[in-house]
């Protein structure tokens, strides 16, 4: 190939690639923390370079709640066109692990999907939720 169509697609290929998951734990409560910008949300984050991308979902959510989860399983993505973000989204069991905050994550919870539904209030978050849980599998959402 030509440098300059190398260069001209190099420019134009960049993306932020995100992960985040609906985690439930036995009584199917979903795990949600309170950002100190979006307020409540699925835990998740933005993958590193070189970082595979369930290692990547795993230490999301480890920094932001203190747990660990197993299980997991891709269900779809959300891509944000405007801001050139891909969010690949997951469903996962909690499996061990006390709730803790840190600086990302200002209150956690386990909630009921109403409780979640009053909470969340970013619709698009939202419907990450319902996608996950009564969606066709995968499923791609762009906005």
């Amino acid at each position: 190939m030509d440098n300059a169509i190398n260069k001209e697609y190099d420019t134009d290929t960049k993306h932020i690639v995100s992960v985040s998951a609906v985690i439930l734990n036995r009584d199917r409560n979903i795990l949600l923390i309170k950002g100190p910008i979006r307020g409540w949300e699925l835990p998740g984050g933005k993958m590193k370079t070189n970082e595979k991308i369930e290692n990547a979902l795993k230490r999301e959510v480890r920094e932001e709640t203190r747990v660990e989860i197993c299980n997991v399983q891709y269900h779809g993505l959300f891509h944000n066109i405007k801001e050139d973000t891909i969010n690949l989204l997951f469903l996962a069991e909690y499996s061990s692990g006390e709730l803790l905050t840190s600086e990302e994550s200002l209150e956690i919870g386990f909630f009921s999907l109403k409780e979640a539904s009053r909470l969340v209030t970013w619709s698009n978050f939202f419907k990450r939720i319902e996608s996950v849980l009564y969606g066709n599998i995968p499923f791609m959402e762009e906005f």
